[in-house]
């Protein structure tokens, strides 16, 4: 018997981490801050953190501890985030 397998499509795994984004962003916001989803590649969510996100002293510990934690927790296929400058 072939086993069916259940992936989903590149797009919908895109949509997801772009809706896990929006409700993320209003707090960057609220900081002075934002972020932009950039592409979603082999499961690093590829993003750009912006305003006083890029020389903020807590990035990391907003972008991995917060972010990448929010990302895995509700999307199984995401493995890691990275920021580009």
């Amino acid at each position: 018997m072939s086993e069916v397998k259940n992936e989903r499509s590149k797009g919908d795994i895109m949509l997801d981490i772009s809706n896990v984004l929006s409700k993320i962003r209003p707090y960057l916001n609220s900081e002075g801050g934002d972020i932009e989803f950039i592409d979603f590649e082999d499961g690093i969510v590829v993003v750009r953190l912006l305003g006083a996100c890029t020389n903020c002293g807590v990035q990391d510990s907003t972008l991995y501890d917060g972010i990448e934690e929010l990302l895995k927790e509700y999307i199984p296929e995401v493995v890691g985030v990275k920021n580009i400058q």
